[in-house]
C-alpha cells in the first residue's frame, strides 16, 4: 500500500513515540450504507497518521464480492479489494446504514463468523449489529446501533437488546450508534492507544467536540432534545415513548409525572406546539412505520404494538401522516426487502 496514502501531508503535528508495525482497520462496506457513519470512524484514523507524521493506523475497505455499494445517499463507493482474510491484530467493522434488514449478505456474515473463530477484534457501525447477531456474535454482550433501527433489530431478533447510548466496547466486541457517533469511538481508541493529548488534537482537527461519555443517550426520544427545559413536560414525553403498546390516558400521565392534566396540555403547546394526544399518536405512527418497513409482522400485528388494536384506526392517522394506507406501504416498500431476507434465509445463513 502506498505510504502517501496513509499519511497525508498537514500543517498540525503531535510528537508520537511509535515504531509500528500500523494497527489495521478493515472496513466491510454493505448496500445503504450511510457515508457519515463511514467517514466518522475512517477519518480520525487519517488524521491521527496525518498529525503523527507517520503510519500509526492503515485501513482496507471491502465488499462481499470487490464490486463497487451504493450509498443511502445515492452515491457509488468503489472498495479496495473483496473479502479476503486479514490478520489476528486486524480490527473489522461491518458498516451498514439504511434498510439494514435488506443489506444483510450471507457472504459476510460467515467472513465476520470466520474472522472472529481466528481473532480478530469485530464492530458494527450504523445498524452493522444486524451482520453481527446473524454472525452470532451479539449473546451476551453490551452492544448498540442506530436509534432509529432499534424496533426492528428487536423484533427480528428478541433477543440481545441494544443499549441506547452512543457506543459500546464490550472487550473485543465495538459497536457504535452511525452518524458522528463512530468518531467518539474511535476517539476512545486512539487515546487507548496512544494517549489522551493525540485524542485532543484528531477532535479538535476534526472540530469535534468530545462527549467524553460513551453512556450518553443518542437521541431517540424528543425527550433527549428538551431535557433542560421542564422537568414533567420531559417525563411525559418519556413515558409517552416507553408506554407504546398499551397507551396511558392523559389523566394517568398527568398523575405520573406530578402535574395537572392542564398544566400538562399547557407543556406540550408551549415546547411542540402540539397537544398531548396529538404528540402520542404521532410517534405511535412513526413506530408503525419503522415495523412496517424493516420487520415481517402483519399490519394487524403493527397496530396492536403501536397500541391503535384495529386495522381501520392505524389506517386512518397513517394514512393522514404519511399519504398511503399502512397496506400499500408495506407492500411498495419492505417488499423487496421481505423477498431479500427469504433468500438470504433459503441460503442457509439465519
Amino acid at each position: 500500500m502506498e505510504k502517501n496514502k496513509f499519511v497525508p501531508n498537514g500543517a498540525a503535528t503531535w510528537p508520537v513515540d511509535f515504531a509500528g508495525p500500523p494497527k489495521e482497520y478493515v472496513f466491510v462496506l454493505l448496500e445503504n450504507l450511510t457515508m457519515l457513519a463511514l467517514s466518522s470512524v475512517l477519518e480520525p484514523l487519517r488524521i491521527a497518521n496525518q498529525v503523527a507524521r507517520k503510519e500509526l493506523y492503515n485501513w482496507v475497505t471491502m465488499t462481499a464480492d470487490g464490486a463497487a455499494i451504493t450509498c443511502s445517499s445515492g452515491q457509488r463507493l468503489t472498495p479496495d479489494k473483496a473479502l479476503e482474510p486479514i490478520s489476528r491484530s486486524a480490527t473489522a467493522f461491518v458498516v451498514s446504514g439504511t434498510e439494514p434488514r435488506s443489506t444483510l449478505n450471507p457472504i459476510v456474515t460467515q467472513w465476520v463468523r470466520r474472522q472472529k473463530r481466528l481473532g480478530s477484534r469485530i464492530g458494527g457501525i450504523c445498524t452493522g449489529a444486524f451482520t453481527l447477531a446473524k454472525a452470532g456474535l451479539l449473546d451476551g454482550k453490551k452492544f448498540t446501533l442506530h436509534w432509529e433501527n432499534q424496533a426492528s433489530f428487536v423484533e427480528m431478533f428478541s433477543d440481545p437488546r441494544p443499549t441506547n447510548n452512543l457506543y459500546e466496547t464490550d472487550d473485543d466486541l465495538l459497536t457504535a450508534a452511525g452518524g458522528a457517533a463512530g468518531m467518539d469511538l474511535i476517539l476512545q481508541i486512539i487515546e487507548e492507544d496512544f494517549g489522551n493529548k493525540l485524542a485532543l488534537v484528531v477532535a479538535d482537527m476534526c472540530l469535534h467536540g468530545r462527549s467524553n461519555a460513551q453512556q450518553r443517550p443518542q437521541r431517540s426520544s424528543q425527550s433527549a432534545l428538551l431535557e433542560n427545559r421542564n422537568k414533567s413536560f420531559v417525563d411525559a414525553v418519556s413515558l409517552m415513548e416507553a408506554n407504546l403498546e398499551e397507551p396511558l390516558s392523559l389523566r394517568e400521565i398527568a398523575q405520573h409525572v406530578l402535574t395537572s392534566r392542564r398544566q400538562l396540555e399547557r407543556n406540550f403547546k408551549i415546547y411542540l406546539n402540539v397537544t398531548p394526544r396529538q404528540f402520542y399518536t404521532d410517534i405511535r405512527i412513526t413506530r408503525a412505520y419503522a415495523l412496517l418497513g424493516e420487520t415481517n409482522m402483519s399490519v394487524l400485528e403493527i397496530s396492536t404494538a403501536t397500541g391503535f388494536n384495529s386495522l381501520s384506526n392505524l389506517s386512518k392517522h397513517f394514512k393522514a401522516k404519511y399519504g398511503v394506507t399502512p397496506s400499500n406501504f408495506k407492500k411498495t416498500w419492505s417488499g423487496q426487502a421481505q423477498s431479500v431476507v427469504q433468500q438470504y434465509t433459503q441460503e442457509g445463513a439465519l
